[in-house]
């Protein structure tokens, strides 16, 4: 795979940062559908709605660049596995000084009703390996996330194992409910702020 060359609207040196959009999730065809991944296909909407290709690699991501709202964006897919997601974050941010009130993280939740939405401005980890190693690079909890809500395992169930399964077709019918709005979340979010956001869509 060829490495990319940014376009020069996002040359570093840009004083207007862009949005950085991670979707998180594990890299392979056997973590395809797993509730894990939720973040990946979400940001994969997000990417199809804005006619943007996410299939560049750099900064041990898949990436792709555009615009959101008129403003640049860096959406990407972390492919250090979920647990060392915080890497590819951090090489983003630190290479583009994109500060952290423009980062933005969509990943699963567990304590999160399947198909619900939950925006938040800062945060915990919540218990959520892949924030936990972001928070860790980044050295702050104050950036955006979207948390979607996967359900949660049975009271038999390893949370291990639930996160790494894959979806019913009763559930990704409901996800699929889901993603209809992901497009327009992003968009009041650089639009409108995380306020707007958040009351709107959670």
């Amino acid at each position: 795979m060829k490495i990319y060359r940014f376009p020069r609207f996002l040359s570093k040196n840009n004083l207007d940062s862009p949005y950085l959009i991670a979707g998180l999730g594990n890299p392979g065809k056997k973590y395809i559908d797993t509730r894990h991944n939720v973040g990946f296909d979400m940001l994969d909407v997000i990417a199809s709605a804005n006619g943007i290709k996410v299939s560049k690699i750099k900064f041990k991501a898949l990436f792709g660049v555009g615009k959101i709202k008129g403003k640049d964006v860096i959406l990407a897919k972390p492919q250090t596995y979920m647990n060392l997601s915080g890497e590819s974050i951090r090489e983003i941010a630190h290479y583009y000084k994109i500060p952290p009130e423009q980062i933005i993280i969509i990943y699963d939740d567990v304590a999160i009703d399947l198909g619900r939405i939950r925006i938040r401005k800062k945060g915990s980890a919540g218990g959520h390996n892949g924030m936990k190693n972001i928070i860790y690079h980044l050295k702050t909890e104050d950036f955006p996330r979207i948390r979607i809500g996967v359900g949660g395992p049975g009271s038999q169930e390893d949370i291990s194992d639930y996160v790494l399964g894959r979806f019913s077709k009763k559930e990704i019918a409901v996800l699929t409910n889901t993603a209809k709005d992901m497009p327009a979340v992003i968009d009041a979010i650089i639009e409108y702020g995380m306020d707007s956001a958040m009351n709107k869509y959670n």
